[in-house]
Formats: C-alpha cells, structure tokens, sequence
C-alpha cells in the first residue's frame, strides 16, 4: 500500500487538556468522601461500601513538591483527563530537586533525620489540591534514600539507593525507617487540617520500592550488615536444630537456591513486612499497606502474602545504552505473542488479594507506544485487577519548553541515563492522549471481568515469571492468579499446575472468555468491543476493513489506534455524546532515527512543537440518535470545524484525517 503520512503539530499543555471529561467523575469529589480505604477480599472498597478501582499517573523526585499555583492547575488537568490516584515516588531520592529531606541543593546536609519544612508545605498544599479535584495518593516510604554517617549508620557510602537488601533486616535501618514512618503520618498537614494517617484522601502505601532479599543477595557484602545477616542465619538454624562449622559459616552464600537458604530469606522478609505493618498500626495508619512491588521468583510473591494487597511492576522497553548512543527495542506489542508486561504483573497477583499496578510503561521513543494505555487498561479491567499507575508523569515541574521524551538538558539524572526523560507522559500525545478512554474503560468497568479464574499452583519458590509457558498470553484467555497451596483462597474455577499449558502460542490469536478482547499477533491488530468503549489498535491499514459491533473502520495509515467512548451511561449506539480518539506516531519536529533490525539508534531527538501523524481513515458508527455532529478538537480545546458526515438507516458515517486534522472528535447530538 503507497500511502504518504502527514503530520501536523499538536502540542500538549502542562495546565490543561483538549477536552474536559472531569464531569464524568463529579460526584466522586472531594476524594475522602466514601472514608478510608479497606480490602474486601479481592476487592479495594471505602468504608461506606463503595468499590473503585484507580487510574493514575506517578509524580516523580522534585515534582512531589510543585509551586503552589503548578498543584491548583495539574490537580485539574489530571481531573479532566479521569486520572482519580497519583503515586507519590521518589520524594526521598538525594539527586532530586526539591526531595523530603533537602528544599533546594547548595547547603550540605549531612544526614536524613528530618522533613524539610519548606518540601513538607508544598506536599501538603498539592495533597490539598489533588484532594479536592477527587484524586487519591498512594505514598512511597523508602525508594532511593541514601542513608548517612549523620544518621549513625556505618560504611553508609556503600549503601546502594535505599540500603537494597539491608533495609530489610538491619535494625538501624529499619529503626531509621520506623522514625521516617512517624515523621510522616503523624505530620498534619495544615491546608486539610489532618495527619497523614486520619486523611482518607491517602488510601495506598508501600514499605519499600523494589527492594526484597532475593534480588540483590549476590551482593551482601557491606560490614557490619553482612555479618548481621549471617548471625540471623546462624541462630535461625540452631532453632531448628542445625549448627554450621566454622568453615560453612566462612563460605555462606545467601546467593544459593538451597531449599532452606530461600525459607530463611522468605522470613526474614516477612518478619521485615510485620514489623513495619504493626508499627503502622500502632501509630494510627487504617489503610491498606503492601510490602514491595515486582515479580523476581515465588519466593518473594508468597513474602507478600503478609501484606494487605499485591502490587506488580512492568516495562515494556529494551535499551542498550552505549556512551555515544541510545539503542531503544521498537518492537509493537500487538505483534508479540507472549506480553512480557502482562506476565510479570500476572506472577504478583493470588485469588484473595487486590493487584495494584504501581509502575508501568512503554516508555517513548517506541513509535508504537500508543497502543499500550488501552491495552493495559483493557486487560487489567478484564482481569479485575483493583488499580493501573503509569510511570511517570514528570521528574520536575518546570514544564516550560519540553519536548516529547526531554524533560532536562543532561544526559542523566543520578547516573542514570533513562531517567532523563523518556518515561514522561504529560506531553505525549501518543500515550497521555489516550488516557480519557483507559480511564472510562478501567474506572467505570467498560470491559467485563473474566468469567472463568485459573488458579496457578506453586511449589517452587524458585519460579520465575517466565517459567510459566505462556503466562502473559494467558492473561488475556482468563482471570489468572497464583496459587500457594494452604495459604492463599479466594474462589477461582480451577487449578493447574505452573507448567500446564492454558493457551497454545501456535493459534496466532487470542480472543477472551467474554469475547470482548481479541487480538491477532501474526496479523498485529487488536480490538477491544465493549458497549460504551470500542478500540481497534495495530497495523490496520494492512486490512481491508475492522469489524466491531456497531463500529466499522478502514483506516489508510499503516499503524493507529482509534478508540471512540460514551461519554454517558449509554451504551455507544444510544449515546448523545462521544469521544473519538484517533492517534498513530508523534514524534518532535526533526527527529531522526536509525534503524537497525528490532532495534533503532535515536539520531537526532528533535525540537518543539510535537508532530502527530494525522490518521485517515473511514469511520462507521451504529447509532440511534439521528442529529449527531463531528467536531474535530484542536489543542487549545478549540471546536475547529464540523466534519461532513452523513446518517442513513442508523449508521453515521464520516472521514477524518481529510479536514479539520485532529487526533480528538466530539460526536454530539445538536
């Protein structure tokens, strides 16, 4: 097919969006209003009975502590988008600018011991702000904090971030993380008038960000946390009757995949989760706490289950960073059969648990990235899971003059050169741009849940994610969880062992038990075919025609994403008013990429104004209301003109990509 894509620029702005969706969600403010939080089973529910499931976005490092007039306008622009929980992330990490410890860099502060009075104010006044636009927190407590020779812990400069994996034994440690624990919750934040702990505003909280005793043990080695961990070998085994010689104890390796070196390390993580958990409560926290949040093996999923509720992390990306270049994985997603992204998530959730997603991304500059929001959101809807936050919106408030994928002029943030922009979303139209349909369909349930439940036994405690064939794709067959056996319940249809088969990778395609959900790899399209959201994603311009119920489009660009909701409790056929959603590849003006294979050298980043591929295509849309108008939406918000469209026999239909280039369309009655 010869087909000549055309761009046009179509910038997002830090203080506000195209469309106002915020009047879907009004009765849902202030957050706080149903109480606090609790778990019921496998359900997040507030006092008052409500269920929610949460959509958001994580604030990184120094956007935690934002001018007051950035927290006024982002709480509403995060509102209008359907955004209803932000992750607070990273507020302790030492190369942040503001972090909770230090306002500003320049004075030496030897030590962690206190929250800085002028961070504290401007949390506090954002909390306030997100509050009152209906959006919850989720609070990080240890992430990349650098501990100090001022907080009275030794050899502190060989702690990694986050003392990873002392933090989850050491007694100095975890008394520092205990102080950090009071500091916080019992803060009272003056623009609400409550502490942390009595806002029900805050509803989520992790111990530890991706820290547990089976990642990171080939490097216990730091003195005097070495030997602590040895003597809580030593001891644990003469409870059970066990003595090592002089010459074991020399050459332990907590490396080891020995049965009862994995049991010891399983423990101490657990006891690591009570401690803090009953310190939580003793000091007046209602709400449900989780310990840490990714995969890793078995073992570290069954530590979890001591905590109120599961959290996962997941990528999807490949970089192979040189000192001259930034080789990305360009790879869609709708082409691989086996979702390495819904595999990982899928190993942390079990049958009588909430799942929370508390990071995920198809991080920029993957041209097809615009495929993942939906995507996500569709699945986590049809597996039920209870919330999905992206990682991340920015590192910093300073929104002026960004383009897609380049929040700072250095080549890294902390040393790390991913950081320096390429998981931002808040000017992407490629993947924040769809955020209005992922959060109607995840929020109001616009997917149905699975109707069948597998439960996935485990023994091993060594198991991997990727151990259990096509785990990831089975996500999309069933409600799938991990099962360990005489310790977690809940219902489920049946049980299988962890290497059964439920789905054959060699069908090319996967369709849901509810049939809501289908998505073909070797032809890489995908639709979502629910009553009040409708999706077709991938390479459909290589098809004649997609076929939805009541939703037919031919779309002439090789790769897009058209997704169209009803903006009201109606079902699309019956509804006076919808959003259509057409969006492919952005990228900034100038950008060059080289390819090579699978993989793809980013050349030249560009510079503003973003450039979003206008998507042609024919639109056909099953309707009982007879005087619908297409509005095409520019970025200001902007009604830019009326597409030409025709209604006969109870279809709509229209072009767009023709005139009135857009990537939004309000379809409403006149």
């Amino acid at each position: 097919m010869n087909f000549e894509p055309k761009f046009i620029s179509y910038p997002f702005y830090w203080d506000s969006v195209p469309v106002d969706l915020s009047f879907v969600y009004d009765n849902e403010k202030p957050a706080g209003k149903h109480g606090f939080l609790k778990v019921k089973g496998s359900k997040l529910v507030f006092e008052d009975g409500t269920e929610v499931r949460f959509w958001g976005t994580n604030f990184n490092s120094g956007l935690n502590f934002p001018p007051f007039e950035f927290s006024e306008k982002v709480a509403k622009r995060l509102a209008k988008i359907g955004i209803n929980i932000v992750r607070f992330h990273q507020m302790d990490a030492e190369w942040a600018n503001p972090n909770i410890f230090q306002f500003s860099k320049g004075k030496r502060k030897g030590n962690t011991l206190d929250l800085d009075p002028q961070s504290m104010q401007r949390l506090d006044y954002l909390i306030y702000c997100l509050k009152q636009e209906g959006i919850y927190i989720y609070l990080d407590l240890l992430t990349y904090r650098r501990f100090k020779t001022g907080d009275g812990v030794e050899n502190s400069s060989k702690l990694s971030d986050a003392a990873k994996p002392y933090n989850n034994y050491s007694r100095k440690l975890i008394e520092l993380q205990k102080k950090f624990c009071y500091d916080l919750w019992t803060h009272i934040n003056p623009y609400t008038g409550l502490a942390y702990k009595d806002d029900p505003a805050i509803v989520l909280v992790e111990i530890v960000n991706e820290s547990d005793m089976f990642a990171f043990r080939k490097n216990i080695s730091v003195e005097p946390y070495r030997t602590e961990l040895v003597n809580m070998y030593i001891n644990w085994l003469a409870e059970r009757g066990i003595k090592l010689s002089k010459e074991e104890v020399q050459k332990m390796d907590f490396s080891s995949d020995d049965e009862t070196m994995m049991e010891f390390l399983r423990e101490v993580q657990e006891n690591y989760y009570r401690e803090m958990i009953s310190f939580m409560r003793e000091i007046g926290v209602k709400i449900p706490i989780t310990g840490t949040n990714w995969s890793i093996n078995a073992a570290n999923r069954r530590a979890q289950l001591v905590t109120d509720f599961c959290d996962g992390h997941a990528y999807w990306y490949g970089w192979k960073w040189g000192e001259y270049k930034k080789m990305f994985d360009n790879t869609p997603m709708v082409s691989v059969a086996d979702n390495i992204l819904l595999k990982n998530l899928t190993f942390c959730g079990v049958p009588d648990k909430p799942l929370v997603v508390s990071e995920w991304d198809d991080p920029w500059p993957n041209d097809w990235r615009a495929e993942s929001p939906i995507f996500i959101a569709s699945v986590g809807s049809f597996q039920d899971w209870s919330g999905i936050i992206i990682h991340t919106y920015s590192y910093s408030p300073n929104m002026e003059v960004k383009v897609v994928g380049k929040e700072f002029p250095a080549s890294a943030i902390g040393n790390v050169p991913y950081r320096e922009g390429v998981f931002a979303t808040w000017n992407d139209p490629a993947k924040f741009g769809l955020f209005y349909h992922a959060a109607l369909l995840f929020r109001r349930k616009d997917v149905d849940s699975a109707r069948e439940t597998i439960a996935i036994e485990v023994e091993d405690m060594k198991l991997t994610p990727s151990d259990i064939p096509n785990l990831g794709l089975a996500t999309e067959k069933h409600k799938v969880r991990l099962h360990f056996k005489g310790l977690t319940e809940g219902t489920y249809d049946r049980k299988i062992r962890w290497d059964e088969k439920i789905v054959e990778e060699s069908e090319g395609k996967i369709i849901s038990d509810t049939g809501q959900l289908q998505r073909d790899w070797v032809k890489k399209v995908g639709i979502i075919d629910s009553k009040r959201t409708k999706v077709a994603y991938g390479f459909l311009g290589d098809k004649d025609k997609t076929l939805l119920d009541g939703l037919e489009v031919k779309v002439h660009n090789p790769f897009a994403v058209i997704a169209i909701s009803s903006l009201t409790n109606d079902a699309v056929e019956d509804s006076n008013n919808l959003l259509l959603t057409a969006v492919g590849r952005v990228r900034n003006t100038g950008m060059e990429f080289n390819f090579e294979g699978e993989y793809a050298e980013l050349i030249n980043l560009g510079q503003l104004p973003a450039q979003v591929e206008v998507i042609e295509a024919e639109i056909s849309i099953k309707t009982n209301i007879p005087n619908l108008k297409v509005w095409a939406v520019s970025s200001e918000g902007f009604y830019i003109g009326a597409i030409p469209s025709t209604y006969e026999k109870g279809i709509l239909r229209f072009k767009i990509g023709e005139s009135f280039c857009s990537i939004y369309y309000l379809i409403q009655a006149e």
